[in-house]
């Protein structure tokens, strides 16, 4: 079982050093396997080994591009202004929802969609609230989140 595992770490190691972080991609593939899978066979191994040492090397090169500085600018300052850029964008980008939800949809769906969607509350709940039986409300919510995405992409949309 780990012996398949084994055989095909140790195939694999040669091919594995001409990589840059080709080992520790590779041990870290082996160690992610070991104990969990015990493969029928050596191709079996072979092919899940490769697998998971393909999406490690993966994994590893976009942890290091991330990270790579800019003009002197130290690394942790980058991923800081990458994290602000992104909550900016969120932000606008639930802005600009909000504001499709208010302009286009009846005050029925928005009521769901608040309900629902920021509240939390469940679909029966609202369907008590409103007088309505829960089918209904579920209807009115997918028309609701259809016209969102209809608008969104084509063309009335966002950012």
């Amino acid at each position: 079982m780990a012996d398949f595992l084994t055989d095909a770490f140790l195939k694999l190691r040669e091919r594995a050093r001409r990589q840059a972080s080709g080992e520790d991609a590779l041990q870290d593939a082996f160690v992610k396997l070991w104990g969990r899978y015990s493969p029928a066979s050596g191709k079996e191994a072979e092919a899940l080994l490769n697998r998971t040492f393909r999406n490690a090397s993966v994994d590893m090169y976009r942890k290091r591009s991330r990270r790579v500085p800019v003009d002197g600018v130290p690394d942790e300052r980058i991923v800081q202004e990458e994290a602000v850029a992104d909550i900016q964008s969120q932000e606008a980008l639930f802005l600009k929802v909000e504001e499709l939800v208010h302009n286009h949809l009846s005050g029925t769906q928005q009521y769901i969609i608040r309900r629902h969607e920021y509240e939390g509350a469940s679909l029966e709940t609202v369907a008590c609230e409103l007088g309505m039986k829960s089918p209904a409300v579920r209807m009115q919510l997918s028309r609701a989140r259809k016209t969102i995405r209809d608008l969104y992409y084509n063309g009335q949309e966002l950012l």
